[in-house]
This record gives structure tokens, C-alpha cells and sequence, in this order.
């Protein structure tokens, strides 16, 4: 069984072939030139093969897959990994000049990424692996992060990683990373067990972990706040080089890392920066409290109008502590939380007189 790659000009699919039943295994009758789809635009299949590619032999065109080859199908062009934020991947035609680096590896595609300023592990995760069901094609990827001079030549890498290699989600840990340093990842296809042509799938991979993640390390919002209502704190956020931040209202200016906040109602503000080519954006919640004031005087006398003590915007309080003396320091009414208002009274009497209240 052999496995073809056809030309790119007036290409539209990097081709695996097979021998339909009872073809002759040892030849692979493909006619010079480039493989096209079928005037009716169908997808190439084993009954309906590509134009130029003719019996015993099928093209196939794997769902999803683009006709061109990855543009991170070599070192110099690595797509960049931004920590915690996942991107997807295919390696299907993946062509470039180095060779895999983990054993039985070949379809190479190429990440890179910089650690934080602390350094340490970092985790590589492939999910949502997705293969097409070919005839002889493995369906495994494998993984192995390595540690470089950036000039790309072989021999400058070093793996800093195993090699892991899975058909189904898996995670890859490096050693300790050293901080503010530019590393890569390498997602290789594997042909094993018997499969003759090597995986060609979708996938998901992102990075993160205590060496790679700038949130709460690099960049930080600062801790959340709680003003009474009519009130103002100042924000401040740790890193980052640039900050814009949103919602604007009620704050005292954008572009700077430590905006005056008087927001009338809590909100939550995010603040966007970016660092080493990518974008992290994180949160700070200020919580509004309503202010307490509660009224000095109620007529608990049974006409149906304001016979109960009723204090606006307690409801917001749920663990507040309410308790009621009389002129004289008797403890006349307590309660933790005010579910139930006061109704003036004390063990079934009307108190008389004035009244102290304390909340906390």
C-alpha cells in the first residue's frame, strides 16, 4: 500500500490512496499532473474518484479539510499558542522539510509559545481529535514540546517533553520551563499497529499550567472590591503594557492601568492588554451596597398604615444582625437578618416610648 501526495498546482486535496478490492496492491496507477474534484463538485470517494487519478486506485478528500497544505507545517511559520486559549489544527497535508521528531512520526505541524516570567511546567493538551475512516490511515497523534535557538536547524532542539502520543484526549507535561523563554510544540502523525498510512485529523490543542499562564501571573485585574453606594475606589491592575478596559461608564479614564471607579450599580470590568502577541483580557467585580438608612419613626397602632418597622434595602443584607432598645437600654427586639419586620412589640406588648436601633 502506498501513500501518495499529488502535486499542488490545479490541486484541490492532499490524497491518500488505497487499491479498491481485488486491485493489484503493487501498483499505483496515477497519471502525471494534478488531482482535480469531479466536475459535479461531489467529494471524491471510492466509487466516485478524483479526475486524474484512475482504478484500481480512489482519491479521497477527508471532511473538513482544506486543499492547501498548513501554513505551520514548518518552524519558521509555527502558529503561535496563547496560554489557556485553545485553537484548532489539522495536520492533512502537511508537508514540511524536517522529520518527525518522536519514533514512527511524520505530517508535522508546528506551535509555539512563550513561557511567563516565573517559569516552571507547562501543559500541551490535544482534544477533539477527529480522524476520517480510511482504509489503512492510524487514527493516533503524538505530541513532544522542545526547547530550540530559534534558528530551526535539527540540531537545535532539544525535547523537554515526552513524547505522548493518544487517540482520544490526552495532556503532555514538560519539565520545569525557564520563565520569559520561546519554546515549541511539535503534532506529529503516527503509523503503528499496522496502519500504512499515516494520521491525517482534526484537533484542538492549547497550552497552560503554572509556566505558560499570564492571568493571575503576568497580568492581573486586582482583587475584587465591594463601595457603598455613592462611593469610588481605585482600580489597579498588575502587568500588561496596554489596558482597555470595559464598560468605560463609570470610570475615570481607558488606556491606564488604574482607573477611579463610581459605578452607580456593581459591575464587572474587563481589562484587555496584550503580551508577546497575544491577548488576555481579565475581570474585576465592584459590588455596589445600597446604603441603610433606616426611618426614626413608625405607628404601630392597627390602622393598616405603616404599623411594622420597614427598612428600605436590608433584603440586601441576608446576615445582618438587627437589635431594638428602649429608652431605658432594654433589649426589646433582635434578629440575624430582618426576614420579618418589627411590629412594636415585645413578649406580645406594645413597647412605649422612644426606641435605639444598632445593625451590623
Amino acid at each position: 500500500m502506498r501513500h501518495a501526495r499529488i502535486p499542488l498546482n490545479r490541486t484541490v486535496c492532499e490524497t491518500a490512496l488505497w487499491p479498491l478490492p481485488g486491485a493489484d496492491r503493487g501498483r499505483a496507477n496515477l497519471r502525471r499532473g494534478s488531482a482535480r474534484l469531479p466536475a459535479d463538485g461531489r467529494r471524491a470517494s471510492r466509487t466516485h474518484p478524483c479526475a486524474e487519478v484512475y482504478s484500481p486506485f480512489s482519491c479521497l478528500i477527508p471532511k473538513g479539510i482544506a486543499a492547501a497544505q498548513p501554513a505551520n507545517s514548518d518552524c519558521a511559520t509555527a502558529a503561535l499558542l496563547c496560554a489557556q486559549q485553545a485553537i484548532d489544527g489539522n495536520n492533512t497535508g502537511a508537508n514540511g522539510t524536517l522529520p518527525g521528531f518522536c519514533p514512527g512520526t511524520d505530517l508535522l505541524l508546528w506551535y509555539t509559545f512563550s513561557t511567563n516570567s516565573q517559569g516552571g511546567t507547562v501543559e500541551v493538551s490535544i482534544s477533539g481529535i477527529n480522524c476520517p475512516l480510511v482504509a489503512g490511515m492510524d487514527d493516533e497523534l503524538s505530541v513532544v514540546v522542545l526547547s530550540g535557538d530559534g534558528s530551526c536547524l535539527p540540531a537545535s532542539f532539544t525535547a523537554v517533553s515526552a513524547c505522548e502520543l493518544g487517540d482520544a484526549d490526552f495532556i503532555t507535561t514538560t519539565q520545569a520551563l525557564l520563565p520569559n523563554t520561546t519554546y515549541w510544540v511539535v503534532v506529529q502523525a503516527r503509523s503503528n499497529g499496522g496502519a500504512t498510512i499515516a494520521a491525517q485529523c482534526g484537533f484542538t490543542i492549547a497550552v497552560g499550567g503554572p509556566g505558560a499562564n499570564i492571568i493571575g501571573v503576568d497580568f492581573d485585574a486586582g482583587p475584587d472590591v465591594e463601595i457603598p453606594q455613592g462611593s469610588s475606589t481605585q482600580l489597579n491592575v498588575t502587568g500588561g503594557t496596554n489596558w482597555n478596559w470595559s464598560p468605560t461608564v463609570g470610570l475615570s479614564g481607558n488606556g491606564i492601568p488604574n482607573p477611579i471607579a463610581n459605578p452607580q450599580e456593581t459591575t464587572t470590568y474587563a481589562v484587555t492588554t496584550a503580551q508577546s502577541g497575544c491577548t488576555y483580557t481579565d475581570t474585576v467585580n465592584v459590588l455596589v451596597r445600597r446604603l441603610i438608612e433606616p426611618p426614626n419613626t413608625f405607628s404601630p397602632n392597627g390602622d393598616g398604615m405603616n404599623d411594622t418597622w420597614e427598612v428600605p434595602g436590608i433584603a440586601e443584607y441576608p446576615g445582618s444582625e438587627v437589635i431594638i432598645y428602649d429608652r431605658w437600654g432594654q433589649k426589646v427586639f433582635q434578629s440575624n437578618g430582618y426576614r420579618e419586620p418589627w411590629d412594636g412589640t415585645r413578649n406580645g406588648n406594645l413597647s412605649e416610648g422612644s426606641i435605639t436601633t444598632t445593625s451590623s
